[in-house]
């Protein structure tokens, strides 16, 4: 038997590929998981959701804007209705602005920021958690990042937001483990994604620096980071909760 069948998992942030939600979505699919799949761009997740079930898969997709509560609202309402139970939710969503420095960085970019990477985690964390008591438990695994634990330059809107979502996610944690739900970061590095191109391309500099600085010598692909996300959705991290797992080939080691 696969190690997630039966299971039903809403995967945020689907769209993109190469990227970390798809990859994730993918590879719940392949241990057995029904993935939905959410993204403000409903095209980018159906043809996510086509590939995984030209694969043999099961999945769907749905159009989702992950800073609003009523499309959480609306989306979970969707899921319960067809589905019964959540057991997964895997908090992925997010973007990059490299703004430039603190002193720069409009207000505007900030808000941004947190409304998409953390406020979104947080009002999916909070819808999760109802389902799941219903239900008798899961696992919500919040997708923060490496710039959730250590500091770059230029970067301060975004690391401010996900070292939030490290933090709150050890918070709920602890409210949540007497409900049999179990909620743990993942934190990766330097990911070959559409997304951290994107960034690449603003800040190359850093970027080229960073990654010949990997002590395990190569940028992580999104596969990797869906490893580590099917561990923690699995029953095999039954005893694991409020942790964070750093994906990033030793570069905060060092």
């Amino acid at each position: 038997m696969s190690r997630l069948t039966g299971k039903i998992a809403l995967v945020t942030g689907g769209a993109s590929r190469p990227g970390i939600g798809a990859a994730i979505g993918e590879r719940l699919a392949e241990e057995g998981a029904t993935v939905i799949l959410s993204d403000i761009d409903f095209d980018g997740a159906a043809e996510t959701a086509s590939l995984i079930r030209s694969e043999g898969g099961t999945a769907e997709a749905v159009r989702h804007d992950v800073s609003s509560e009523q499309d959480w609202s609306d989306v979970m309402a969707a899921l319960l209705s067809k589905h019964g139970r959540l057991d997964i939710l895997v908090n992925n969503a997010g973007i990059l602005d490299v703004a430039g420095i603190t002193s720069d960085t409009a207000l505007d970019g900030l808000r941004r920021q947190v409304d998409v990477n953390l406020v979104g985690s947080f009002i999916g964390t909070q819808q999760a958690v109802k389902a799941m008591r219903q239900g008798g438990g899961g696992s919500i695994i919040n997708l923060s990042s490496v710039a959730g634990l250590v500091g770059f330059r230029g970067s301060a809107a975004y690391t401010a937001s996900k070292g939030a979502v490290k933090m709150f996610s050890k918070s709920v944690a602890l409210e949540t483990a007497a409900d049999n739900i179990r909620v743990n970061t993942v934190h990766p590095g330097i990911i070959r994604t559409n997304m951290q191109s994107a960034g690449a391309e603003d800040n190359a500099d850093n970027y080229e620096a960073i990654a010949a600085a990997i002590p395990i010598g190569r940028i992580g692909e999104p596969r990797d980071i869906a490893n580590c996300v099917l561990f923690l959705a699995s029953d095999e991290s039954a005893y694991v909760t409020g942790a964070e797992f750093v994906v990033d080939g030793g570069y905060t080691a060092q």
